[in-house]
């Protein structure tokens, strides 16, 4: 017993460094992604070690204090995606439906048959504007009737797993489709025009994930963020980047990306919001997002039910106000970040 609360202890320190190293081999990006399982299993460990071990005390010492700077380190990682830490996003003053916007985002699964369950769910939420991924030629045929409620839109079914949908009540203009870094992954980039004639330049992304079946490396993935980073940061009007990121709220990648935009995170202050695994409690992390720009404050934010899909969908409404822009403060890019963001954009 001894030996094997050791040898489960050591294994929790090195999946809890394995992320530090900066390397982009999917073997240390996947450790990114579970932060909370991995502090779970590091409270167990730490209750196993001071009530069952019964080896030498120095190595009982050792083991608890290894044990518990752990699980600080992994708490200083999870708390400000909890209520005890400070928002954000700050919470919206009186609603004003000319300067509103909700947005939900579902990854419907492309193999996923279920696509009345989806309508039915995208017609409880009544959201403005609906980004359904995974979409490939099906499922663009079996959600046409949504154009009758959403008369603006933005079809690239494709049969990769990386097809985009994008629907709208309110008018989008300045509409593109661009593949920013692999030939056969999509991004929508368009306007939204809000019913108080405001633009909001919108983002729809999709980048692949660091795993084997995919790509080996984050370099894709993290690219494809930065670059769309770049161009947040550039805009002159209010800004939204949502999808499928495939990166979760907590990791390094995301918070390069939110200080180099200056894109504010709704879920800091909130919680987790866990998008996916949608069949597995023990194993969901935050892989669908929605950062906005420093123009808006949020209204909601909630996870909607599933529909058959590996992903749970999320629903954002927020709001654009005068003053939330010095109201609220983005995270700062160092020298350090700068350094590091251009050296992934220029690989590939």
């Amino acid at each position: 017993m001894n030996l094997t609360i050791i040898i489960f202890s050591c294994l929790l320190f090195c999946f809890t460094l394995l992320p530090l190293v900066r390397n982009e081999y999917w073997i240390f990006r996947i450790f990114d992604y579970p932060r909370l399982q991995k502090l779970v299993l590091n409270c167990a460990a730490f209750v196993l070690m001071l009530l069952m071990y019964t080896g030498p005390a120095l190595t009982l010492y050792i083991f608890l204090l290894l044990l518990a700077l752990n699980i600080a380190y992994l708490l200083s990682l999870i708390l400000p995606f909890t209520r005890l830490a400070k928002k954000q996003v700050l919470r919206a003053g009186p609603h004003n439906g000319n300067m509103g916007l909700s947005i939900m985002i579902a990854n419907v699964f492309q193999d996923n048959t279920n696509s009345a369950g989806c309508l039915k769910e995208i017609a409880r939420a009544n959201p403005d504007v609906v980004l359904l991924l995974e979409t490939n030629e099906r499922w663009d045929i079996q959600t046409r009737s949504l154009e009758s409620t959403y008369p603006h839109f933005k079809r690239v079914p494709l049969e990769n797993t990386y097809g985009l949908l994008l629907y709208s009540k309110l008018e989008l203009t300045d509409t593109t489709v661009k593949y920013l870094v692999e030939k056969d992954i999509p991004s929508i980039h368009t306007k939204i025009k809000l019913r108080g004639g405001q633009l909001v330049q919108f983002y729809a992304v999709h980048p692949t994930p660091p795993i084997p079946a995919e790509n080996i490396r984050s370099t894709e993935r993290d690219k494809e963020l930065l670059l769309i980073a770049d161009l947040a940061k550039a805009s002159e009007l209010p800004v939204i980047v949502a999808g499928d990121l495939n990166d979760v709220a907590w990791s390094h990648t995301t918070e390069l990306f939110l200080k180099m935009s200056g894109l504010l995170d709704p879920r800091r202050g909130r919680g987790f919001f866990n998008s996916f695994h949608a069949h597995y409690f023990f194993i969901r992390f935050p892989l669908d997002h929605a950062f906005v720009s420093r123009h808006f404050k949020l209204i909601k934010i909630k996870r909607l039910n599933n529909c058959k899909s590996d992903h749970f969908p999320i629903f954002l409404n927020v709001q654009l106000e005068d003053e939330a822009y010095n109201e609220q403060q983005p995270l700062h890019a160092d020298s350090s970040d700068v350094e590091e963001a251009a050296e992934k954009k220029e690989k590939i």
